[in-house]
Parts: structure tokens; sequence; C-alpha cells
């Protein structure tokens, strides 16, 4: 099928979802689509439904690189809910119980979803930031639904945390949130079933960068009362950020006010938001990068890898099938799952890293 073919299904295919999606209640339950994403489906469609499934058909393509996410996200959960108890499902393993949401902060974003094995007294930590674009995403639908009930059968806990975002707050916010979700979770770490002698952090897209800037940063972790020596590992997945004014330069007029939005305009900043610039030692010990074929995250990825290593940081680096927005998409979908050829490569690392 050539690629034009390709696009008009997966309009339709999101157009189909996309009523629903609207309503005050997704069908089955669960989380609405972000209220930015929301805006920006009205406003390219309307509020008539009648008209908005071939409206989006048509224009679906104008929507930003996070709403088209959101959406497929979502078109993908509902295919394996249609399955049943059918391939996919049974690709995607155990599924976990609910977790423990715990604030790490005054704000509403400031929260954590948290999963610890039955019994643990010292299980290792595996801290997950979700991506958006800096300024959107949640912790209910950041990764796919077989990480968390994956990293329990490893023995892992396993916290998924929200952070303020773009343009309300600053991605330096940001940061010292991530650092400041670690600090609070270590604190209780006795009383949560949590060792904090073995952690590490990973996150996807957005999180990616912003796990690596942690890594790579220590300001963040001081702020919290933490050091390097409180991080085990980082593995960032499919970002790109890593070097912010290349990645101005790769990524297009679409994602160029993302961007601006995100880090701003002046080099300075720019440079001290981007972990590739940051990566001279010290960093945290150890990290692997996780990237799909796209021709950023790819370049990126490397040139972090390079820069680590003049820093004396063990790091590998491993990349997967996958292309575009769908390659991106997938490889969160489906970390976690035994099929997916990155999860065994992610656990071999966090077997080696964390012990």
């Amino acid at each position: 099928m050539n690629t034009p073919a390709k696009l008009v299904l997966a309009a339709a295919a999101l157009a189909a979802l996309a009523t629903p999606i609207l309503a005050q209640q997704r069908p089955g339950g669960g989380e609405r689509l972000p209220k930015e994403c929301r805006a920006e489906i009205v406003k390219l469609c309307g509020t008539d439904r009648s008209q908005m499934r071939t409206c989006l058909a048509e224009k679906a393509s104008q929507l930003s690189e996070g709403c088209r996410s959101e959406l497929r996200a979502r078109m993908e959960q509902r295919r394996q809910q249609g399955a049943g108890g059918g391939a996919g499902a049974e690709a995607e393993g155990a599924k976990a119980p609910p977790p423990q949401t715990l604030s790490y902060g005054k704000d509403s974003l400031q929260g954590i979803d948290l999963w610890v094995p039955d019994g643990a007294k010292q299980a290792p930590l595996v801290l997950f930031v979700h991506g958006g674009g800096w300024k959107r995403g949640s912790k209910n639908n950041a990764t796919g639904r077989a990480m968390p009930a994956h990293m329990l059968e490893q023995g892992y806990a396993f916290a998924s945390i929200d952070y303020r975002l773009v343009p309300k707050n600053t991605v330096e916010e940001q940061a010292a949130d991530v650092a400041a979700a670690l600090a609070h979770l270590l604190k209780r770490a006795d009383a949560l079933g949590i060792d904090r002698a073995r952690v590490v952090l990973t996150g996807h897209s957005a999180g990616a960068h912003l796990v690596a800037l942690v890594g790579t940063d220590e300001r963040y972790l001081k702020k919290a009362g933490l050091s390097f020596a409180d991080i085990d590992g980082v593995m960032p997945n499919d970002g790109a950020a890593y070097d912010v004014a290349t990645q101005f330069t790769m990524a297009g007029p679409r994602m160029k006010e993302t961007y601006e939005q995100a880090f701003g305009t002046d080099p300075a900043r720019q440079k001290s938001l981007s972990p590739m610039r940051q990566a001279g030692a010290p960093n945290a010990p150890a990290f692997l990068l996780l990237h799909v074929q796209r021709a950023d995250a790819v370049d990126q990825s490397q040139r972090l890898a390079e820069a680590l290593k003049a820093g004396g940081t063990a790091v590998e680096i491993a990349g997967f099938p996958g292309d575009g927005l769908r390659g991106h998409m997938e490889i969160n979908r489906k970390l976690g799952q035994p099929d997916y050829p990155a999860t065994p490569v992610m656990d071999a690392w966090l077997r080696k890293v964390l012990g």
C-alpha cells in the first residue's frame, strides 16, 4: 500500500475515534483527551459531530503532533479492547493492579502513581516521566499498559509522575519536578517498600529529555536534596531535544512552535537545557539510550552518547524498527511487552544497573 493510502486510512480511523472522545465520558470509562487537544479538534472541525468524522478524515494532518499522538494511542487502546483475549491482549502480558497515588507538591499536576510488588520491603525503583511536547500528557496514559505489570514481574517498584506544563510553567520547573518527585519517594522509601539505593529514571519523548537533563545537570537533584549518588541509571526513550539548538534545525516548521514555547530563543538558555551540553562529568553513572528510526532521534541519541562517553559515563545505545510518529508512539506503547524487541534489551540493562 502506498504512503498516501496509509495516511487516508489513519485519518479515517482517527475520525471514527474522535467523536466519542469529545463526549463528556469516554466509552468504557477512562481519561478524556487533554483539553488542549480537544480545543484543537473543535477549532479545526467545530462541534457538529455529524460533520466531524468527514472533517478529521480530511484534515487530521493539520492537528499538532501531540494531539495526533493522543488520538492514535486511544485508537490502539480501542483496537486492543476489541481484540478481547486475542493475540494483541496476550502480547501485553499481565495487567497491573491499581496504583497508589501520592502528591509531591501543592500543584494538582504534582502527582505520582506508584506500583510496588506485593510484600516488597526494598524493591528497586524505576521512575517514568511522560512525554507530550512539554505542554501536555498525563501519568494516567503515559506509557503502554504492559509496563507497570512488567516492572512488577521483574521485582521493581514502578512510578509514573505528572509534572507542571508549559506555558504556565517552564522546562526548568519540569526538571525540578522530576527531582522533587524522586525525593518524595526516597524520603518515604521504607514505608513504601522501596530500596532508595537502587534507582533508575526513564521517560519517553519530552520525558526522555527531562530525565536526560536531570541525569546530566546535578543542580535539579541538589535543589531537591539529592545528588547523582542517588541515581543508578537513566533510560531516555526516543527523545530528541538532547541538543536544543540542533533540534530546532532538524524538527521542521510544524514543531518549531512547540520548541520555541518550551525552550525560547535565547541561545544561553537553550544550551543550559540541552543534556548533550551538560554531559561533561559528573553525570548519573549509567545511561541506556533507546530510539526508533526517526532521523532526529537517531542523530541526537548518538551525539548524546558520544558526549556522555567523553564525560566518562557508561552509556549504551540501542535502535529499533519504527519510523516517524508511528514508531515514536510504538516504542512507548509496546515497551514491556515480552515480544517487543526493546523489552529484553531494557531488562538486561536494568538487571546490570540495579543488581
